[in-house]
């Protein structure tokens, strides 16, 4: 199912945002890109814009004029985000957005982890977060890469309750998938000696990874050439600000 109509369980990704030194700039990059249409965040104050899809939320686009580059944030589903916020800090996590309310929509804080990643969590009140998911021009997927992965792993199992389990689809890689304690598979770990620091991944999903790869090139991003993945066919997008995420295309 695409279209979410309620609250996701605890440690879902739920969210993402883009933090932006040019939102006029971004706005124009991913219009072109995915279609969105957009609106203003429910706030007095220049919080930014809501990207749509259908009408329904599916990303933010806030501007934040002092960042050398663009970055996409993805936040986990919390029912108690003051308190996940200070159990990420008992585990070795840092604070770096204390809890705040967005408006009567959410209450959200942004924490970086054990090794330095950087995510979001979300308690949704009247918004949910990403209403449309998995579907094209939407979110389908996060994974953190990170140079040192066994303390992530410790990090997230603590903090969520996730477990791990292994992919033997992929055994050139160091892959851990992330479950929730009902079995939901919500992303994954991969340990990576070439990365210089610990990100989580942003993948969306679209209809033509090669049209879409195009199309970044000819807005003034950078894209790299599609290749075939056993899950699909997959570029890595830079947008002009220099936000890294991934397009892919699900055979």
């Amino acid at each position: 199912m695409s279209e979410l109509t309620g609250n996701q369980p605890e440690g879902t990704p739920t969210w993402i945002d883009l933090r932006t030194p040019d939102r006029d700039g971004a706005l124009a990059f991913y219009q072109e890109l995915f279609g969105w249409e957009y609106e203003p965040y429910p706030t007095g104050e220049d919080r930014g814009t809501v990207c749509l899809l259908r009408g329904r939320p599916v990303a933010g686009i806030v501007p934040d004029p002092d960042r050398a580059a663009a970055v996409w944030t993805m936040y986990f589903a919390t029912d108690d985000c003051d308190g996940t916020a200070r159990r990420a800090t008992e585990r070795g996590g840092r604070l770096v957005e204390p809890p705040a309310d967005l408006a009567d929509h959410a209450r959200t804080a942004v924490v970086t982890d054990s090794v330095g990643a950087r995510f979001g969590l979300w308690e949704g009140r009247t918004r949910l977060g990403s209403e449309i998911v998995n579907e094209p021009d939407s979110l389908v997927r996060n994974d953190l890469i990170t140079p040192d992965p066994e303390p992530a792993r410790a990090f997230y199992t603590e903090l969520f309750g996730f477990t791990l389990d292994g992919n033997s689809e992929v055994p050139e890689l160091d892959f851990t998938f992330l479950r929730r304690p009902d079995g939901h598979e919500i992303g994954g770990i991969i340990g990576s000696s070439d990365v210089p620091t610990s990100a989580w991944g942003t993948l969306f999903a679209v209809a033509d990874t090669d049209a879409v790869a195009r199309r970044a090139a000819r807005s003034g991003g950078l894209s790299t050439e599609p290749e075939d993945t056993p899950y699909a066919r997959m570029a890595t997008v830079t947008d002009p600000s220099g936000a890294v995420f991934s397009v892919g295309t699900a055979p």
